[in-house]
């Protein structure tokens, strides 16, 4: 989709998630092909030009929602191995359905899951999945925002050299990343149990060659590293830092089972965690030391988790469940308020996925937005600024939004999906997980 013109937003509110936290009421975004240009409080815009188009839409105006860490296409397999562990539940019931996986099924499981997502407001998701020429090819139709981080399984990818996984990765880079659109690429390293730690240093020297984004999985349960601990007589984090797997940009899912010598690592390297309560909770993982990451100064995002495992890519539950879990955990009310929580979601989100031009309604950012209904009963009353952003982070919801822009393209109106035949999409993962179902 070409980038619009210039146009004008007024709504009754608009939160920026800018790092000053600022919110403007009425407020006025612009934007010009794409990307936003000027933000700020109604009377003080500048006078509209008269090819400017003017949109009172009311409501909320914020950024759209970043899910960090993502296996979308597992629309296909939603709800398969409801409760076993990870790794019986990886190994019995996801890896064996995913190894009868078409392109076709994934470019189908990835439409639904995008139009999913943008129903939800989320804009912008960190894929790790195979099969990524249907997943970008789906995003692209769909309109949102891709970053892609094609997976690297040894049980897949048991050769890492010549024409193997590797090069055909360095291969899709070179095809489709592109910082200026709506797709960026890195690499999705399972994970160091998977692959080994020697394998994945390997593969973190071909993303930092890139300058690419490395996406793992990291300390996700308690039984996973044992084998890596015993060989290597340290933390699976620490063995990383030991291998230079973090000396280039890395994101790291999950991040349950740190210490406080892992979380000092991960914050000297500028380690990334993707957090994703929903999925540990459901998994029976564990509970990340999300503020004690924090108060080390590592960046944590929100991510959702394949929908298999959560069940929904709703990044709104975790907006609500992520502080929850926080403050039961450390039995302190004050951690993680909705300003704190709302830029998780949103500008460090984007951060920690590696874009700097996301997840913030400011000039030079890409035109990333959504709109709030506020005629409803959840943001009822408002005496203060500071209520409407509580109201937002924990009534917030997929069912109070109702447009929603990428780039400046309008994608959802009035609550419908413009870019995706929803009705057949469904009918299409309906029918092709049956098949995968019957092995």
């Amino acid at each position: 989709m070409p980038p619009v013109g210039r146009e004008r937003f007024i709504a009754d509110v608009v939160v920026t998630c800018d790092e000053a936290d600022s919110v403007h009421g009425p407020g006025v975004v612009d934007i010009e092909d794409g990307r936003i240009c000027w933000v700020g409080p109604k009377a003080d815009a500048p006078e509209a030009c008269t090819t400017m188009s003017v949109n009172d839409i009311g409501g909320l105006l914020m950024p759209g929602l970043v899910n960090s860490h993502c296996h979308t296409p597992m629309t296909l397999v939603r709800g398969v191995g409801d409760g076993l562990p990870l790794q019986r539940w990886l190994t019995e019931a996801m890896w064996p359905r995913e190894g009868r996986m078409t392109p076709e099924d994934v470019w189908w499981g990835m439409t639904l899951g995008s139009a999913e997502m943008l129903r939800a407001g989320v804009t912008t998701s960190c894929e790790m999945y195979l099969h990524e020429e249907p997943i970008v090819d789906a995003v692209g139709a769909s309109g949102a925002r891709l970053v892609i981080t094609p997976g690297v399984v040894s049980a897949l990818h048991p050769g890492d050299s010549g024409d193997g996984r590797t090069a055909a990765i360095v291969d899709f880079h070179a095809r489709h990343h592109d910082p200026k659109g709506r797709i960026t690429v890195g690499l999705g390293p399972h994970s160091a149990y998977d692959l080994g730690v020697e394998r994945v240093a390997a593969l973190a020297g071909t993303a930092r060659q890139l300058d690419a984004v490395l996406h793992i999985h990291l300390a996700e349960t308690t039984q996973e590293s044992a084998g890596l601990v015993a060989e290597h007589g340290c933390s699976v984090v620490r063995s990383l830092a030991d291998h230079g797997v973090f000396e280039g940009r890395v994101l790291a899912a999950h991040g349950v089972w740190v210490d406080d010598d892992d979380i000092s690592i991960l914050a000297e390297w500028g380690v990334a965690i993707a957090h994703c309560p929903l999925s540990n909770m459901k998994l029976g993982s564990g509970i990340a030391p999300v503020e004690a990451m924090r108060r080390a100064g590592v960046t944590v995002a929100l991510g959702t988790d394949g929908p298999a495992s959560n069940d929904t890519l709703n990044l709104w539950e975790e907006v609500k469940f992520a502080p929850l879990l926080a403050r039961v955990h450390a039995l302190d009310a004050t951690v993680l308020p909705p300003v704190e929580t709302l830029a998780m979601a949103t500008r460090i989100g984007a951060l920690a996925v590696g874009l700097d031009d996301v997840g913030c309604l400011a000039p030079g950012f890409a035109a990333d937005m959504i709109r709030i209904d506020l005629d409803h009963h959840a943001f009822v009353p408002v005496t203060e600024p500071a209520d409407l952003l509580a109201h937002l982070a924990w009534a917030g919801s997929d069912r109070l939004v109702s447009d929603v822009w990428v780039a400046g393209n309008q994608v959802v109106a009035g609550g419908r999906v413009l870019t995706v035949d929803e009705e057949r999409a469904r009918a299409e993962v309906q029918q092709r997980a049956q098949r995968l179902a019957a092995g």
